[in-house]
């Protein structure tokens, strides 16, 4: 394999969170119009000085990122749509960083949203995938909680996880969330009460799993200079790596594919684990998150329920992680829930995470993980940002 270029000139800006909601009954257009505006708004931009944008969504349909140009009025030379679900802001990053490299863009928005009525959850695991629709539901395995308890159950019996240790995760996400503005969840979280919840699945109980609402995120990538120019606070891409469909003969998926390319994304970046001051992780189930310790080299395969019992989880902890909440205490707002800890992460390395902001952040790392079939997830990858002093 060749030498990768460098994304040394590209910048992440304006990070936008749209304030999340249970249910909605407006549509993902409106979801993702509304996190447009306020990235736009946050880099003292219009739409007309865009020239790029990609957009991710389950509940656009029929619609694709073609119908949101014509929906919000705007007038491209770039576009792309990836439906990847919680690995969409990372690859997002890849594709749209190297178009502004190219020159095939100045300024590209990326921006995932959702919105969330009553039925949607159901309509969106009726179409999910053909895997699913083929070869998971005709045999009762339906929705995303059975495939999660399948793999936590695995993960327990093959590495000693406990219960307590998934617990330790979720807790202390719910201390992060109670800081974070626009979390869902605002009641504090007990051991006590994370054990004492109702059965989902089993091994998965209620609070191990990620609520749907409704929500949207944003970021803008530009070159360094032109962010100079505007005045705006950036993340500088360190490394960057995705991999889909890794280790597909796994008999059941207890690693995922950021194992196939750790030694890249921490070359690139030129520093190791040790150099990472926060980390957020795709957190739709806690176990996928432990997962992410391992794959990503904070501890060895195995070694995750015992990282856990070692560190302190929280904004002023021994290993600050998911400073926003997460999903699990935030909310899941469908494919937004992709680019939830990357706007967090772009956050932290520019100082603008206000009551969340970990003291002396250098570097980020944001993992994601998405389009889960059965006993596996398809897409993975990681991102590390760098503050511009680093």
């Amino acid at each position: 394999m060749g030498q990768r270029k460098s994304y040394e000139g590209v910048v992440l800006a304006a990070p936008y969170t749209e304030p999340y909601v249970r249910y909605s009954a407006e549509t993902a257009h409106w979801w993702i119009a509304r996190a447009l505006r306020g990235s736009l708004k946050a880099a003292g931009l219009r739409k007309d000085d865009l020239d790029g944008f990609c957009a991710s969504s389950f509940s656009l349909g029929p619609d694709t990122a073609v119908g949101l140009t014509q929906h919000l009025g705007l007038c491209l030379r770039w576009l792309d749509h990836i439906p990847m679900g919680g690995a969409s802001g990372i690859v997002a990053i890849r594709r749209a960083a190297r178009a502004v490299q190219a020159g095939d863009a100045d300024i590209i928005a990326c921006v995932a949203g959702d919105t969330n009525h009553i039925d949607s959850f159901r309509k969106l695991l009726s179409g999910f995938s053909r895997f699913a629709t083929d070869a998971a539901y005709p045999y009762g395995a339906g929705g995303p909680n059975m495939s999660f308890a399948l793999l936590t159950d695995r993960y327990m019996q093959e590495y000693g996880a406990t219960r307590e240790d998934f617990g330790k995760i979720c807790i202390a996400q719910r201390d992060n969330a109670l800081k974070f503005p626009t979390a869902l969840m605002k009641k504090p979280l007990s051991m006590d009460e994370y054990l004492g919840a109702r059965m989902i699945s089993d091994p998965i109980a209620l609070f191990d799993c990620v609520m749907p609402c409704a929500g949207a995120e944003a970021f803008l990538i530009m070159t360094e200079e032109r962010a100079v120019q505007l005045g705006l606070p950036y993340a500088r891409i360190s490394g960057v790596i995705e991999r889909h469909n890794a280790h597909r003969d796994d008999p059941i998926q207890l690693r995922g594919g950021w194992t196939m390319d750790i030694d890249e994304l921490y070359t690139q970046a030129r520093c190791g684990p040790e150099a990472i001051d926060v980390m957020q992780t795709y957190d739709d189930y806690p176990v996928i998150s432990m997962m992410q310790f391992e794959d990503l080299g904070f501890c060895a395969k195995g070694e995750g329920p015992d990282f856990v019992r070692r560190h302190d989880l929280g904004i002023n902890g021994s290993f600050p992680h998911n400073t926003s909440g997460g999903q699990l205490s935030g909310g899941q707002a469908g494919a937004a829930g992709g680019y939830l800890g990357l706007t967090e992460a772009i956050r932290q390395v520019t100082g603008s995470a206000g009551s969340t902001q970990v003291a002396d952040v250098k570097r980020a790392l944001f993992s994601g993980f998405g389009m889960i079939n059965y006993d596996r997830g398809i897409c993975s990858g990681a991102v590390i940002l760098e503050g511009a002093a680093t």
